[in-house]
């Protein structure tokens, strides 16, 4: 199953009001199907060899429970700041299930990162410089981290720009077609520098343009190793990081690849990611094998996650209806400001929970409570007849929505609850936020 239905969400909200968890106070909640979650971690775990790091991107879903039940379930996590590093560690996750890819660390954080033995992707060749000169007076030039190199594969762009970053140009990493020399040449240089880092983009990066992004570094990675060999007597890289990337479906009746074919596309294109071990000489002494690490935050929590927004008000003009809801810029602002390439499913439920039926004769826009004009989370949505109380549930927000939380008019965040099994078990994800949590903010 890729998406809740409507049928399953209308059952959990159901339960969750018979519970009393939408209080009057609460005009938006956010729900997340925990069993689904769990599912999906599940197939994706299946689809890789049992060594394969998978670090869960933070930035994608930075919840507590939800990053505890990761950690439960056996994944690692990918940080993309030093706060996400410092959360990661402070709910349970050991320096070597982190990975930290910021592309501007300071030196004070890259310190902090080598002590903690977490592990480093490191953005360009001056972050490079800093860890050089800081493992140099580090206890003898040991380390607790390993540490790899991002490196833009330059495949080109896919649907949507803004979560493409493996063009021509890209603010992150080191181009693969301009510097291979260099590259090659820095981890000839230095021995601690064992990884490879790759991110082709998110949500309109083809299946295709995955493969290729890995396997052309999967590529210079066997020419390297080919070199390091013969100067160093070993294989110097043993750690792939594939990123993360496979779109997700935000529509039932479309069916993006599935895991397990981008992970068979992975086996034909670059071979030695699934099997641990490098082959070696006969005479050469065993390695230590390769470590596979991926970065899927936006295929693993989207799908899981659902919000639901009381309508307040509704407005009826010549040829469009607006329902009024509690949810706009501040929890969907990709949607609001780039609707052309961030859309979802909405279903109607009536004030109790259940499915209401048919199509209205005009469209409706759902607009949001925020004091700008462009605060409509979708518009010419066909929808049944919208009535003050009913409740607008809008599908696959689990992933890059409450993480990406607009403070603009100082609205309060909103409840969070994840169950088990359609709603038989609840759990209190967060808290809405309350006046107290605003002045903290502010003050």
């Amino acid at each position: 199953m890729e998406n809740l239905t409507p049928g399953k969400i209308s059952l959990a909200f159901r339960k969750a009001v018979s519970a009393g968890l939408m209080r009057n106070e609460d005009s938006a909640l956010i729900f997340y199907d925990l069993s689904f979650l769990g599912e999906r971690l599940a197939q994706l775990k299946s689809c890789f060899p049992a060594s394969a790091l998978h670090g869960l991107a933070i930035k994608a879903c930075p919840l507590a429970g939800i990053m505890k039940l990761s950690r439960e379930l056996g994944c690692g996590v990918e940080a993309a700041s030093l706060g996400e590093v410092m959360l990661a560690l402070h709910l349970g996750f050991s320096p070597g299930m982190v990975v930290y890819d910021s592309p501007v660390k300071t030196a004070e954080e890259l310190e902090f990162a080598l002590a903690e033995g977490v592990h480093l992707n490191l953005d360009n060749f001056s972050e490079l410089e800093r860890v050089k000169e800081q493992i140099a007076k580090w206890r003898n030039g040991e380390i607790k981290s390993t540490v790899g190199i991002r490196i833009n594969p330059q495949i080109g762009e896919g649907s949507i720009s803004e979560s493409s970053v493996a063009g021509e140009y890209s603010k992150f990493g080191v181009p693969l077609n301009y510097k291979r020399q260099e590259l090659i040449h820095a981890f000839l240089e230095n021995d601690f520098l064992t990884g490879m880092h790759l991110h082709v983009g998110s949500q309109g990066c083809s299946l295709e343009m995955l493969t290729e992004g890995c396997g052309k570094l999967y590529d210079l990675m066997l020419e390297i190793n080919s070199l390091t060999m013969v100067k160093k007597g070993f294989e110097q890289i043993s750690t792939f990081d594939i990123g993360g990337g496979l779109p997700v479906s935000y529509f039932r009746d479309k069916r993006p690849a599935l895991m397990e074919d981008y992970a068979d596309a992975l086996k034909q294109r670059a071979p030695l990611l699934f099997v641990n071990k490098f082959p070696q000489p006969a005479s050469s002494a065993p390695q230590a094998g390769l470590r596979l690490i991926t970065e899927f935050g936006r295929w693993t929590y989207t799908n899981a996650g659902w919000t639901v927004s009381r309508v307040e008000y509704v407005k009826q003009d010549p040829g469009v209806n607006t329902a009024m809801i509690h949810v706009g810029a501040d929890l969907f602002v990709r949607e609001c400001l780039n609707p052309r390439d961030w859309l979802h499913e909405y279903t109607l439920l009536d004030r109790a929970g259940n499915i209401k039926e048919g199509v209205s004769e005009n469209p409706w826009n759902l607009a949001g409570p925020l004091c700008f004009s462009g605060d409509i989370l979708a518009k010419g949505v066909p929808l049944p007849e919208v009535q003050e109380g009913d409740n607008i549930v809008i599908h696959d927000t689990g992933g890059y929505t409450f993480s990406m939380w607009s403070r603009y008019n100082s609205r309060f965040a909103p409840r969070i609850i994840g169950y088990y099994n359609d709603g038989e078990t609840f759990v209190l994800l967060k808290e809405r936020e309350g006046m107290a949590d605003i002045l903290k903010f502010w003050t």
